[in-house]
Protein backbone atom coordinates (compact mmCIF):
# COMPACT_ATOMS: atom_id res chain seq x y z
CA UNK A 1 0.00 0.00 0.00
CA UNK A 2 2.95 2.09 0.76
CA UNK A 3 4.21 1.82 -2.44
CA UNK A 4 1.56 2.67 -4.33
CA UNK A 5 0.77 5.71 -2.52
CA UNK A 6 4.61 6.57 -3.59
CA UNK A 7 3.99 5.75 -7.44
CA UNK A 8 0.39 7.54 -7.32
CA UNK A 9 1.53 10.41 -5.56
CA UNK A 10 4.55 11.23 -8.59
CA UNK A 11 1.09 11.76 -10.83
CA UNK A 12 -1.55 12.66 -8.86
CA UNK A 13 -0.16 14.81 -6.34
CA UNK A 14 0.89 14.48 -2.91
CA UNK A 15 -2.32 15.37 -1.31
CA UNK A 16 -4.59 13.13 -3.48
CA UNK A 17 -2.00 10.03 -2.99
CA UNK A 18 -1.84 10.43 1.02
CA UNK A 19 -5.85 10.76 0.63
CA UNK A 20 -5.96 7.91 -1.43
CA UNK A 21 -3.89 5.96 1.12
CA UNK A 22 -5.84 6.43 3.84
CA UNK A 23 -9.30 5.70 2.43
CA UNK A 24 -7.67 2.30 1.82
CA UNK A 25 -5.70 1.62 4.97
CA UNK A 26 -8.91 2.47 6.48
CA UNK A 27 -10.92 -0.20 4.52
CA UNK A 28 -8.72 -3.07 4.72
CA UNK A 29 -7.51 -2.05 8.42
CA UNK A 30 -11.32 -1.93 9.13
CA UNK A 31 -10.63 2.03 10.62
CA UNK A 32 -7.71 0.46 13.25
CA UNK A 33 -4.98 2.16 11.54
CA UNK A 34 -2.03 3.33 14.03
CA UNK A 35 -0.52 6.58 13.63
CA UNK A 36 3.13 5.27 12.73
CA UNK A 37 0.95 4.22 9.20
CA UNK A 38 -0.18 7.20 9.02
CA UNK A 39 2.72 8.98 9.46
CA UNK A 40 4.08 6.19 6.74
CA UNK A 41 1.63 6.87 4.35
CA UNK A 42 2.25 10.98 4.55
CA UNK A 43 6.16 10.30 4.29
CA UNK A 44 4.82 7.49 0.96
CA UNK A 45 3.07 10.45 -0.81
CA UNK A 46 5.57 13.24 0.09
CA UNK A 47 8.30 10.94 -1.28
CA UNK A 48 6.50 9.95 -4.18
CA UNK A 49 5.62 13.75 -5.16
CA UNK A 50 9.66 15.28 -4.12
CA UNK A 51 11.16 14.33 -7.73
CA UNK A 52 7.60 15.07 -10.02
CA UNK A 53 7.03 18.88 -11.10
CA UNK A 54 3.30 17.60 -10.42
CA UNK A 55 3.18 15.71 -7.49
CA UNK A 56 4.03 18.35 -5.01
CA UNK A 57 3.19 22.16 -4.67
CA UNK A 58 6.51 22.82 -4.03
CA UNK A 59 8.40 21.48 -7.42
CA UNK A 60 5.56 22.72 -9.38
CA UNK A 61 6.95 26.24 -8.09
CA UNK A 62 10.13 25.03 -9.52
CA UNK A 63 8.64 23.98 -12.68
CA UNK A 64 7.35 27.78 -13.00
CA UNK A 65 9.90 29.09 -11.87
CA UNK A 66 11.72 27.28 -14.54
CA UNK A 67 13.35 24.07 -13.62
CA UNK A 68 13.21 21.29 -16.05
CA UNK A 69 11.13 18.26 -14.63
CA UNK A 70 14.93 16.76 -15.19
CA UNK A 71 16.53 18.86 -12.52
CA UNK A 72 14.01 17.73 -9.69
CA UNK A 73 13.80 14.24 -10.65
CA UNK A 74 17.14 12.78 -9.01
CA UNK A 75 15.06 13.87 -5.64
CA UNK A 76 13.67 10.59 -6.22
CA UNK A 77 17.57 9.06 -4.92
CA UNK A 78 16.52 10.14 -2.13
CA UNK A 79 13.25 9.15 -1.56
CA UNK A 80 14.08 5.40 -3.04
CA UNK A 81 16.53 5.46 0.04
CA UNK A 82 14.32 7.32 2.69
CA UNK A 83 11.54 4.43 1.30
CA UNK A 84 13.59 1.62 2.36
CA UNK A 85 13.55 2.98 5.62
CA UNK A 86 9.80 4.22 6.50
CA UNK A 87 7.80 1.54 4.77
CA UNK A 88 9.18 -1.18 6.30
CA UNK A 89 9.46 -0.12 9.96
CA UNK A 90 5.51 1.55 9.35
CA UNK A 91 4.51 -1.26 8.25
CA UNK A 92 5.27 -3.51 10.73
CA UNK A 93 4.01 -1.15 13.41
CA UNK A 94 0.73 -1.19 11.65
CA UNK A 95 1.12 -5.31 11.42
CA UNK A 96 1.25 -5.04 15.14
CA UNK A 97 -1.30 -2.56 15.59
CA UNK A 98 -3.93 -4.47 13.74
CA UNK A 99 -2.73 -6.94 10.96
CA UNK A 100 -4.77 -6.76 7.41
CA UNK A 101 -7.84 -8.97 7.00
CA UNK A 102 -8.76 -10.66 3.57
CA UNK A 103 -12.04 -8.47 2.32
CA UNK A 104 -15.61 -10.88 1.85
CA UNK A 105 -17.54 -8.15 0.63
CA UNK A 106 -18.43 -7.67 -3.21
CA UNK A 107 -15.98 -7.74 -6.00
CA UNK A 108 -14.75 -4.03 -6.42
CA UNK A 109 -14.57 -2.69 -9.99
CA UNK A 110 -12.37 0.40 -11.95
CA UNK A 111 -14.59 3.96 -12.23
CA UNK A 112 -12.43 4.15 -15.79
CA UNK A 113 -14.93 7.38 -15.92
CA UNK A 114 -13.56 8.97 -13.14
CA UNK A 115 -9.75 7.32 -14.10
CA UNK A 116 -10.36 9.88 -17.33
CA UNK A 117 -11.63 12.76 -15.31
CA UNK A 118 -8.43 12.46 -13.24
CA UNK A 119 -6.24 11.71 -16.93
CA UNK A 120 -7.98 14.97 -18.24
CA UNK A 121 -7.11 17.20 -15.16
CA UNK A 122 -3.21 16.33 -15.19
CA UNK A 123 -3.54 16.90 -19.32
CA UNK A 124 -4.51 20.36 -18.75
CA UNK A 125 -2.55 21.18 -15.93
CA UNK A 126 1.00 20.72 -17.77
CA UNK A 127 -0.94 21.44 -21.28
CA UNK A 128 -1.90 24.82 -19.00
CA UNK A 129 2.28 25.12 -18.01
CA UNK A 130 3.65 24.72 -21.40
CA UNK A 131 1.43 26.99 -23.23
CA UNK A 132 2.12 29.96 -20.86
CA UNK A 133 5.54 29.40 -21.19
CA UNK A 134 5.66 29.02 -24.87
CA UNK A 135 3.69 31.70 -25.72
CA UNK A 136 2.35 34.03 -22.58
CA UNK A 137 5.38 33.94 -20.15
CA UNK A 138 4.20 36.57 -18.41
CA UNK A 139 0.50 36.15 -18.06
CA UNK A 140 1.16 33.40 -14.79
CA UNK A 141 2.24 36.24 -12.67
CA UNK A 142 -1.53 37.82 -13.38
CA UNK A 143 -3.75 35.04 -13.57
CA UNK A 144 -3.81 31.91 -11.47
CA UNK A 145 -3.24 29.89 -14.74
CA UNK A 146 -3.03 26.31 -13.36
CA UNK A 147 -5.55 27.20 -11.13
CA UNK A 148 -8.21 27.61 -13.67
CA UNK A 149 -7.03 24.56 -15.65
CA UNK A 150 -7.60 22.26 -12.91
CA UNK A 151 -11.72 23.98 -12.36
CA UNK A 152 -12.27 24.20 -16.35
CA UNK A 153 -11.09 20.22 -16.15
CA UNK A 154 -13.02 19.23 -13.25
CA UNK A 155 -15.80 21.00 -14.56
CA UNK A 156 -16.30 19.56 -17.62
CA UNK A 157 -15.75 16.08 -15.52
CA UNK A 158 -19.35 16.66 -14.00
CA UNK A 159 -20.56 15.64 -17.32
CA UNK A 160 -19.60 11.78 -16.28
CA UNK A 161 -19.31 11.79 -13.13
CA UNK A 162 -20.69 13.67 -10.20
CA UNK A 163 -18.90 14.27 -6.74
CA UNK A 164 -19.54 13.39 -3.15
CA UNK A 165 -20.73 16.75 -2.30
CA UNK A 166 -21.12 15.26 1.00
CA UNK A 167 -17.77 15.55 2.19
CA UNK A 168 -17.15 19.10 1.33
CA UNK A 169 -17.75 20.61 4.87
CA UNK A 170 -15.17 18.47 6.72
CA UNK A 171 -13.06 19.03 3.71
CA UNK A 172 -13.31 22.67 3.72
CA UNK A 173 -11.96 22.60 7.33
CA UNK A 174 -9.09 20.99 6.63
CA UNK A 175 -8.93 23.51 3.35
CA UNK A 176 -8.93 26.02 5.90
CA UNK A 177 -6.56 25.14 8.14
CA UNK A 178 -3.82 24.37 5.70
CA UNK A 179 -4.71 27.76 3.94
CA UNK A 180 -4.78 29.49 7.56
CA UNK A 181 -0.74 27.97 7.68
CA UNK A 182 0.28 29.11 4.22
CA UNK A 183 -0.99 32.61 5.36
CA UNK A 184 0.37 32.87 8.31
CA UNK A 185 3.91 31.48 7.39
CA UNK A 186 4.14 34.24 4.41
CA UNK A 187 3.35 36.55 7.21
CA UNK A 188 6.62 35.90 9.41
CA UNK A 189 9.52 38.17 9.06
CA UNK A 190 11.95 36.13 6.99
CA UNK A 191 13.38 37.96 3.83
CA UNK A 192 16.07 35.66 2.73
CA UNK A 193 17.58 32.52 4.01
CA UNK A 194 21.38 31.30 4.65
CA UNK A 195 23.83 31.10 1.85
CA UNK A 196 22.36 27.92 -0.27
CA UNK A 197 24.49 25.27 0.65
CA UNK A 198 23.57 21.32 1.37
CA UNK A 199 23.63 22.32 5.40
CA UNK A 200 21.20 25.03 4.63
CA UNK A 201 18.82 22.48 2.45
CA UNK A 202 18.92 20.15 5.46
CA UNK A 203 17.93 22.73 8.23
CA UNK A 204 15.00 23.77 5.41
CA UNK A 205 13.87 20.14 5.37
CA UNK A 206 14.27 20.10 9.11
CA UNK A 207 12.30 23.37 9.11
CA UNK A 208 9.31 22.43 6.85
CA UNK A 209 8.17 20.14 9.42
CA UNK A 210 6.62 23.12 11.15
CA UNK A 211 6.85 25.88 9.39
CA UNK A 212 4.76 25.36 5.35
CA UNK A 213 7.49 24.93 3.01
CA UNK A 214 5.39 26.76 0.01
CA UNK A 215 7.09 30.22 1.76
CA UNK A 216 10.40 28.85 2.04
CA UNK A 217 10.27 27.84 -1.44
CA UNK A 218 9.50 30.65 -2.68
CA UNK A 219 12.47 32.26 -1.00
CA UNK A 220 15.00 29.57 -1.88
CA UNK A 221 14.49 30.51 -5.79
CA UNK A 222 14.42 34.12 -5.56
CA UNK A 223 17.67 33.34 -3.79
CA UNK A 224 18.94 30.82 -6.34
CA UNK A 225 21.83 28.81 -6.12
CA UNK A 226 20.43 25.43 -4.96
CA UNK A 227 20.43 21.91 -5.86
CA UNK A 228 16.80 21.90 -6.39
CA UNK A 229 16.34 17.87 -6.82
CA UNK A 230 17.92 17.79 -3.55
CA UNK A 231 16.01 21.10 -1.93
CA UNK A 232 12.80 19.25 -3.55
CA UNK A 233 13.30 16.18 -1.53
CA UNK A 234 14.01 18.33 1.86
CA UNK A 235 11.25 20.23 1.66
CA UNK A 236 8.67 17.60 0.83
CA UNK A 237 9.46 15.15 2.60
CA UNK A 238 10.93 16.84 5.64
CA UNK A 239 7.04 18.06 6.30
CA UNK A 240 6.15 14.75 6.79
CA UNK A 241 8.06 14.60 10.07
CA UNK A 242 5.08 16.38 12.01
CA UNK A 243 1.71 16.15 10.95
CA UNK A 244 0.89 19.84 10.11
CA UNK A 245 4.39 20.12 7.92
CA UNK A 246 2.88 19.16 4.74
CA UNK A 247 -0.76 19.54 2.91
CA UNK A 248 -0.73 15.45 2.73
CA UNK A 249 -0.31 15.55 6.78
CA UNK A 250 -3.24 17.76 6.99
CA UNK A 251 -5.67 16.08 4.81
CA UNK A 252 -5.06 12.67 6.28
CA UNK A 253 -5.57 13.38 9.80
CA UNK A 254 -8.85 14.90 8.90
CA UNK A 255 -9.73 11.43 8.39
CA UNK A 256 -7.70 10.14 11.30
CA UNK A 257 -7.93 13.07 14.20
CA UNK A 258 -5.61 10.71 16.09
CA UNK A 259 -2.90 11.89 14.11
CA UNK A 260 -3.24 15.46 15.28
CA UNK A 261 -1.30 14.89 18.21
CA UNK A 262 2.11 15.87 18.01
CA UNK A 263 3.86 13.83 20.66
CA UNK A 264 2.06 10.91 19.10
CA UNK A 265 2.96 11.69 15.63
CA UNK A 266 6.82 11.66 17.10
CA UNK A 267 6.28 8.68 19.01
CA UNK A 268 4.82 6.03 16.77
CA UNK A 269 6.14 7.64 13.40
CA UNK A 270 10.15 7.91 14.30
CA UNK A 271 10.97 6.00 11.03
CA UNK A 272 10.09 9.25 9.03
CA UNK A 273 13.15 11.59 10.45
CA UNK A 274 15.13 8.99 10.56
CA UNK A 275 14.36 7.98 7.02
CA UNK A 276 14.83 11.54 6.36
CA UNK A 277 18.08 11.22 7.59
CA UNK A 278 19.27 8.42 5.42
CA UNK A 279 17.32 9.80 1.79
CA UNK A 280 18.88 13.18 2.42
CA UNK A 281 22.54 11.44 2.72
CA UNK A 282 22.72 9.02 0.45
CA UNK A 283 21.42 11.67 -2.13
CA UNK A 284 24.76 13.63 -0.99
CA UNK A 285 26.58 10.20 -1.29
CA UNK A 286 25.87 8.68 -4.73
CA UNK A 287 25.32 12.57 -6.30
CA UNK A 288 26.79 15.03 -4.44
CA UNK A 289 25.96 18.84 -4.26
CA UNK A 290 24.96 19.90 -8.08
CA UNK A 291 23.52 23.93 -7.82
CA UNK A 292 21.46 24.47 -10.66
CA UNK A 293 20.72 27.81 -11.98
CA UNK A 294 16.79 28.27 -13.39
CA UNK A 295 16.19 28.87 -16.63
CA UNK A 296 13.08 31.58 -16.23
Amino acid sequence: LLALVFVLSAFLDNIAGAVIGGVVARHVYRDRVGVGFIASIVAASNAGGAGSVVGDTTTTMMWLAGASPLDVLPAYIASTFAFAVFAGFGAWSQHRHAPIERHQGVEFRIDWSRVAIVGAVLVAIIGANVATNLYFPSLEEAVPVLGLAIWVALLAGLVARAPDWSIAPAAAKGGLFLVSLVATASMMPVESLPVATWPTTLGLGVLSSVFDNIPLTALALQQGGYDWALLAYAVGFGGSMIWFGSSAGVAITGLFPAGRSIVTWLKEGWHVPVAYGVGFAAYLVLRGWRPEVLAG
